[in-house]
């Protein structure tokens, strides 16, 4: 009985678990801690978006087999949002895009 408990509780863990696939976190315009495989292009540009709008926060990416989503902390302004989301590089639509049945 406890072994079913104690599985109960590690299958919840790893289900709730927050696993990320990057991690920038950001101080008033410094990068100051990177998590995961950043893409050079993506990294940059998120560099100088902190460096023209200094802003402090988070950014998470989740990937699951369909898509890619990132995640913002509340501190980050929805402008510098905008313009991280046009630098992400994985933000494109469909793989059958611009195809036809």
């Amino acid at each position: 009985m406890e072994y079913v408990i104690v599985l109960a509780v590690a299958v919840a863990i790893f289900v709730f678990w927050d696993r990320p696939v990057m991690v920038l976190q950001f101080d008033n315009g410094e990068l100051k801690k990177t998590k995961g495989n950043i893409p050079n292009g993506f990294l940059m540009g998120c560099k100088d978006i902190a460096h023209k709008q200094p802003f402090s926060g988070k950014i998470k990416v989740y990937k699951n087999r369909f898509t890619t989503k990132l995640v913002f902390s509340k501190s980050v302004p929805s402008k510098v949002k905008q313009r991280i989301h046009n630098v992400f590089p994985y933000s494109g639509g469909s793989k059958k895009h611009g195809r036809r049945a």
